[in-house]
């Protein structure tokens, strides 16, 4: 499926509260949790130890919420493009929640909302709620509000 293309500060505005598409799906693999542990230095046993996490309540290793959250750029990147504005950057998060685990070898989509415009200096800042999904799970891994802030309309 093609980004959806928000053409300008202008497209931005005309799009509050439309959900902006949802990614394909991503497998979280050992391998792949492994990677962020190192990367991050938290290796707490219920990323990495698959033996003693199999006794826990999860049954197995699971992602770390950060984990499920740095997806979101790739998803991103796959769901929308802005067209007509000088840059855009990330300008962080307002609320950011883990209800429910990511377990190995699960597969985890996005679907983004852009919820909210506001005018900024320069620009605008887009609200876009990202919510993660597990493949057969009907409760949500992450729900997070990410703030864009979009500059300059060309």
């Amino acid at each position: 499926m093609a980004p959806t293309v928000i053409e300008g500060i202008e497209g931005a505005k005309a799009l509050v509260g439309q959900e902006l598409g949802t990614s394909s799906w991503y497998e979280v693999t050992q391998e792949k949790i492994n990677a962020f542990a190192d990367a991050t230095g938290d290796h707490n046993f219920i990323h990495i130890d698959e033996e003693a996490a199999a006794k826990t309540p999860f049954g197995s290793t699971i992602a770390h919420g950060l984990f499920t959250l740095s997806l979101g750029p790739m998803f991103t990147y796959e769901i929308m493009t802005a067209t007509n504005v000088t840059f855009a950057v990330n300008y962080g998060y307002d609320k950011v929640r883990f209800p429910a685990p990511v377990l190995v070898n699960s597969k985890v989509r996005m679907r983004a909302v852009l919820s909210t415009v506001e005018e900024v200096p320069g620009g605008i800042q887009a609200m876009i709620t990202q919510t993660f999904e597990v493949e057969g799970q009907e409760k949500p891994v992450c729900v997070a509000e990410q703030l864009v802030r979009f500059f300059g309309e060309v």
